[in-house]
């Protein structure tokens, strides 16, 4: 009976996992699940969740205390630590030219039973991104893809406690949703207006499963809803039950206002601001408002300013004022606000081609050296072993000029895919057992100097 009970389950999560599809573009990693548990269906979301064996070649897999397992979702329970080496790195297949909102959570659950909460680095690519520090939280950036082919998300030891990571998400934006001249967004918060004891909104009410939390001091303020269908159609498709709510002020003459702070003071940031008319007005109603930003208009265009805002001493106040015409004779409504800092990642990845021709290298010998993992050139401190690169010039992508393999144990003939890096000047294959001439191609590559 046992047995049959067992057969029927795992048919039905067949069956369920079969007519269940995440949505186009959504890349869902539980970080150190096994791969015998994977995949598997979220019951909150109704999203595919999958293992990260085969986007990281280092850590060690654990489990939150049990404790910790009934206040979160599945996704939490599994923990990718990573001892050693000093920098670990996923690598993510991504679609070039793409914007994707990418979230990294953390939630440490005593998972290694030391009670002992450690700080770490998180990088983008060779830049870094944030410092996790926290029992539980997560880190969200937008984040434009270029000519890449993946992106990688790196955890770096900073001596103050082994690096771990839970969750990792991926979801693809409109292309013309969060544009910025450069940088990428850091999220700063993302909050809703008119319930302030709701519940976290996420997907499926979000089609790109942004988590919108209510603004929680809402007291000179009076909650608007309504019951009726809410058209949020546009590139940044705000969920509907987020724009069914809203709040005004509780004197109908006073300004409607929303503070942040930014750290360090001089941070650029861009607010998003999303609104709605949730009430039926009568033939003599008009709601009519100007939006301050620390006291001067800013430029708005549908739902987000154009520009960057710097902020007087790092303090910005959003007011929402309404105008003094006698045409206006009702208090100004705001929805929802999302605040977004500026992140301007200075280091420039490795050339490409000589990226792809080392990982073609680094596969054909099979070679396992801890350190090869992230970007091979940047930044220095990590660069990988027996490599040198020209990164002299800061408009320009750094190129791999020493490829030092000796005494590696490399087997076979010579790597065709030597010939990818275009710009090495130095290359060490001695003291191996390697077969076969010296090909012709080595000295076609004119940057070649010393073999």
């Amino acid at each position: 009976m046992k047995k049959y009970c067992l057969m029927v389950w795992q048919m039905f999560m067949i069956i369920v996992l079969v007519n269940s599809k995440n949505p186009n573009g959504f890349i869902n990693v539980d970080c150190g699940l096994s791969r015998y548990e994977s995949p598997y269906l979220e019951l909150n979301t109704r999203l595919i969740y999958t293992t990260d064996a085969d986007l990281v070649k280092s850590g060690e897999s654990g489990r939150i205390d049990k404790i910790f397992e009934t206040m979160y979702e599945r996704p939490y329970w599994t923990v990718r630590s990573f001892p050693k080496p000093e920098r670990n790195c996923y690598e993510i297949n991504t679609e070039r030219k793409t914007t994707y909102l990418i979230r990294a959570k953390f939630l440490y659950g005593n998972y290694d039973g030391r009670n002992t909460v450690p700080s770490f680095d998180l990088y983008l690519g060779p830049n870094l991104w944030t410092v996790v520090e926290a029992n539980s939280t997560a880190k969200e950036i937008i984040h434009h893809t270029t000519s890449q082919s993946s992106l990688q998300i790196c955890l770096v030891n900073t001596g103050s406690g082994t690096p771990f990571i839970n969750v990792l998400e991926l979801r693809p934006l409109d292309r013309e949703a969060y544009r910025t001249p450069s940088g990428s967004l850091k999220m700063l918060f993302r909050r809703y207006l008119g319930n302030p004891e709701g519940d976290m909104i996420r997907y499926p009410s979000d089609v790109y499963d942004r988590y919108w939390y209510p603004l929680s001091q809402q007291k000179q303020l009076i909650p608007i809803t309504t019951t009726l269908n809410v058209y949020t159609k546009n590139e940044y498709n705000p969920p509907e039950t987020v724009m069914a709510t809203g709040a005004t002020p509780l004197d109908a003459n006073a300004s409607l206002s929303v503070e942040w702070i930014v750290e360090p003071p001089t941070t650029q940031c861009y607010p998003y601001i999303y609104f709605s008319e949730l009430q039926t007005l009568e033939a003599n109603e008009t709601r009519e408002f100007i939006l301050y930003l620390n006291g001067e208009p800013p430029n708005i265009l549908t739902v987000f300013k154009e520009l960057p805002t710097q902020c007087t001493d790092g303090k910005c106040v959003l007011q929402l004022t309404k105008t003094s015409t006698s045409t206006s004779n009702l208090p100004p409504v705001l929805n929802a606000i999302e605040v977004y800092t500026v992140m301007d990642f200075p280091q420039m990845e490795t050339n490409e081609d000589d990226v792809t021709g080392i990982k073609v290298i680094q596969g054909t010998y099979e070679l396992n050296k801890l350190n090869w993992q992230g970007d091979p050139c940047i930044p220095r401190e990590f660069l990988w072993e027996g490599l040198s690169c020209n990164d002299s010039d800061n408009s320009m992508r750094p190129t791999i000029i020493t490829l030092d393999l000796s005494s590696s144990g490399l087997t076979g003939v010579i790597a065709k895919a030597i010939k990818n890096l275009a710009h090495l000047q130095h290359l060490d294959l001695s003291n191996n057992s390697l077969s076969g001439g010296v090909p012709e191609f080595l000295a076609d590559m004119s940057s070649l100097l010393v073999m």
